[in-house]
């Protein structure tokens, strides 16, 4: 069975969060996609889905608890409140 990390956020400081996420994923060896209104970060670790984090919205990613990926996920969505909101729940 696996395990799903689920977020709501609202990101007013949109520019500042997407420079801060592309430097963090480039250190860490993520690949990382910049859009308009939402960023997907591609994690090293097989079986975890990529993390879709959109500028006002809703979204989930399934990490199965594989680590470091599931960790670096719950990271990267708790440093939205840096830039706006966000809120964040695991099943």
């Amino acid at each position: 069975m696996g395990h799903t990390i689920y977020y709501n956020t609202k990101i007013p400081k949109w520019k500042e969060f997407t420079r801060l996420i592309a430097r963090v994923c480039e250190g860490l060896g993520y690949e990382v996609e910049l859009h308009m209104e939402e960023v997907v970060v591609y994690p090293t670790c097989s079986q975890v889905e990529p993390l879709r984090i959109k500028k006002n919205g809703e979204g989930f990613a399934k990490t199965n608890l594989i680590e470091p990926c599931h960790s670096v996920y719950l990271l990267v969505l708790h440093s939205v409140s840096s830039f706006g909101s966000v809120s964040v729940w695991e099943d």
